[in-house]
């Protein structure tokens, strides 16, 4: 039993419980938002070189025609019901990867358990959108073979026995010969 989901080309931690009582445990967790995730991302580079910064932009979902399957800002036209979320944004390296023709910027954001596409919207909307997000570079970003997103550590505070969970970072030279760090901001450990 899958309880919560990762977009369709993010890898990384999931969580599927064994039975339905854990089920119904780790879903509540999710829904009263106890819980922490925190996402690895190749970012494209974009205005401004800060290393940590804090995003709060309601999200809402989309609807203008063509783009139903999708969400975004309050204050963009079409946006419905948003609420309010906040992303943190930690800067961990810069770098490249060959054939993709700029500089992403090698990041970890963090979050309390949030909203459908948050991060990548978040991202979009600071003009930083994720290497390989055909949806939210507007259709733009199709070069990379995935959306360059990974779940990689997950902490559930069920009432019975605290989850926490970390899928490596597959964003390093050995796992991807592609990408090669130029400079790093902070350490993934830290």
């Amino acid at each position: 039993r899958f309880c919560h989901q990762l977009d369709f080309s993010t890898s990384g931690a999931l969580c599927v419980a064994l039975n339905k009582a854990a089920a119904g445990s780790a879903y509540k967790c999710f829904k009263d938002r106890l819980g922490n995730k925190c996402y690895l991302a190749l970012l494209r580079a974009g205005r401004g070189r800060q290393s940590r910064m804090t995003i709060r932009y309601a999200i809402g979902k989309n609807t203008t025609e063509g783009m139903t399957h999708m969400m975004c800002i309050d204050g963009t036209e079409g946006c419905e019901n948003p609420k309010p979320c906040q992303s943190e944004l930690i800067v961990l390296e810069h770098g490249s990867d060959a054939g993709i023709t700029c500089l992403p910027d090698f990041s970890a954001p963090t979050l309390p358990l949030g909203r459908t596409h948050q991060l990548r919207v978040h991202c979009s909307a600071i003009g930083h959108p994720i290497v390989g997000d055909f949806t939210y570079s507007h259709k733009k970003d199709s070069s990379p073979y995935r959306m360059m997103l990974h779940a990689y550590y997950l902490r559930i505070p069920t009432g019975k026995e605290l989850i926490e969970v970390c899928a490596p970072d597959p964003f390093v030279t050995t796992m991807d010969s592609n990408w090669v760090p130029h400079h790093v901001t902070h350490r993934l450990e830290e």
